[in-house]
């Protein structure tokens, strides 16, 4: 029998997972609290719970999609969260780019509750539309098992990092390395400019010689630093944040990748 997906975060890049699921075939079950949002996807073809605990207890497979650990924690904890209303022997995929101790907590809480899969992802909603989304995914290797195929609706490719927890230490240090490069983007634009080398010139060069990068590409796809800092900042920020508690979690120094973080024209720290 299929299993039945439910699916919480319907925003920004839950939306298009969501669609991308509908259209491989899947049984979707989603809760969403914006009302333009249920009926898009109900005419999509998704079927509506009434809450966090309705989509828990109806789910084989649960996704969840959600910018921050804080909102991760509130609907995953209490009478009236995820976790305890969970369907015995389903799994939990978090797409959610956190610390691994949220994690940690929540499994130590809840120790009948469902499996949890760590499954941060890299890529835009146009990744999603076109299903090329990178995913990392570390957890119990039956419960990725179980996951990985129905994530391959908008995921390729998926990359198993290993145990619990694996999968969010490594997207954390790669989004140290991104907002690392993103700062010596902006240090090079600044010296270009001093030079009397005007951003979109120095941009468009770089993008085909030897010093390009993705943090170039992404600025250059905003058209310059100031748009690409008010854009990305806010994402930015929160990741450099997770990425410092993950260390001191781990009991580790970020050395060089801190200190350009810290230092660049960009304020992330």
């Amino acid at each position: 029998m299929p299993e039945i997906i439910g699916f919480i975060g319907a925003g920004q890049m839950g939306e298009p997972m969501v669609r991308r699921l509908l259209g491989a075939g899947h049984d979707v079950v989603l809760y969403a609290r914006r009302d333009e949002v249920r009926e898009r996807l109900a005419e999509a073809g998704a079927r509506l719970a009434d809450s966090v605990a309705d989509v828990a207890a109806r789910s084989d497979i649960l996704i969840v999609c959600l910018f921050s650990d804080a909102q991760l924690a509130d609907l995953a904890g209490g009478p009236d969260g995820f976790m305890s209303n969970a369907r015995a022997g389903s799994v939990v995929v978090s797409h959610t780019t956190g610390n691994v101790s949220t994690l940690e907590k929540l499994g130590a809480e809840y120790p009948d509750g469902p499996a949890l899969i760590d499954a941060p992802v890299s890529g835009a909603a146009t990744d999603i539309e076109a299903g090329r989304l990178t995913v990392l995914l570390g957890g119990d290797e039956a419960a990725v098992e179980r996951a990985e195929p129905v994530l391959a609706a908008y995921a390729d490719p998926i990359l198993r990092t290993g145990g619990p927890g694996s999968a969010l230490n490594l997207k954390l240090v790669n989004n140290m390395l991104f907002a690392a490069n993103a700062q010596l983007v902006a240090a090079a634009v600044e010296l270009g400019e001093r030079l009397g080398v005007g951003g979109e010139q120095l941009l468009s060069a770089v993008a085909v010689s030897s010093g390009r990068s993705h943090a170039l590409a992404s600025v250059q796809l905003l058209g310059d630093v100031g748009t690409f800092t008010k854009v990305a900042s806010p994402f930015l920020r929160k990741d450099v944040a997770a990425c410092v508690v993950a260390a001191e979690d781990a009991g580790v120094d970020l050395g060089w990748l801190r200190s350009v973080v810290d230092a660049g024209p960009i304020e992330l720290s």
